[in-house]
């Protein structure tokens, strides 16, 4: 099996920066340039960063942008399901999905964003792949772009500002620099799988339904069974 080195390569970006980050990143750009131009011209800005900075001032970006008072979390299921009931199932699957893949998730949970891609970079089926990556990655990729839209963080501090004394993304330079390995992240995903904007997209046949009980994407076909079940019994 050859692995699918785009995917593995991009979940270094959001790895917890350590002294090979900075070889890990410009290796990750140098493909994207290669093979994915446009993904590779929305990471430019956060390449220039990291070879600006030292590897403390990297961690401390990357703490303050998922970790200490968060823009947005890299585990999938709590963003695409927040404290629903729902994120329990998607992680016990997921935990499964990686067991049986073999991919060690180290101290992070099953579904944390690199674990998930390094899963994508293994994956023998295919119609499995395509069905996460467009069901489930792409959609949880915008919802963590929309964290960072200038009106929603400030209004987080604001909230923040009344519950904390101490709010420390304040005047955090360089703060949104994650965005563009997210975004650059989502166009390669896009292109692979020629994945539309998720909202208002069309949901495909429930493949991964025993994979996501009760997944909200899947509506469109809860929707029509129950029409179908009204339909009879009148």
């Amino acid at each position: 099996m050859k692995e699918k080195i785009q995917y593995s390569q991009l979940a270094n970006l959001f790895r917890y920066p350590k002294e090979d980050y900075l070889t890990r990143v410009n290796d990750c750009a140098n493909m994207l340039k290669e093979k994915y131009p446009e993904a590779y011209k929305e990471l430019l800005p956060f390449v220039d960063v990291v070879n600006q900075k030292e590897l403390f001032e990297i961690e401390e970006i990357f703490g303050r942008t998922f970790h200490i008072q968060a823009i947005c979390y890299l585990d999938i299921g709590y963003v695409l399901f927040a404290e629903d009931y729902k994120r329990g199932e998607f992680l016990v699957n997921m935990k499964e999905e990686q067991r049986k893949a073999n991919n060690d998730c180290g101290e992070e949970l099953a579904d944390n964003l690199p674990n998930v891609l390094k899963l994508m970079s293994i994956l023998e089926d295919q119609e499995f792949l395509e069905e996460l990556s467009s069901r489930i990655i792409a959609p949880a990729l915008e919802k963590m772009l929309e964290e960072f839209d200038v009106s929603r963080m400030q209004l987080k501090t604001k909230i923040m500002k009344k519950k904390q004394k101490v709010i420390i993304q304040e005047n955090l330079e360089n703060k949104n620099i994650f965005q563009h390995a997210i975004a650059a992240t989502l166009l390669v995903i896009q292109k692979d799988f020629k994945v539309e904007k998720y909202e208002g997209r069309e949901v495909k046949p429930d493949v991964l339904s025993s994979f996501l009980p009760n997944c909200s994407t899947c509506s469109v076909h809860e929707d029509e069974k129950k029409a179908s079940t009204e339909k009879i019994n009148a």
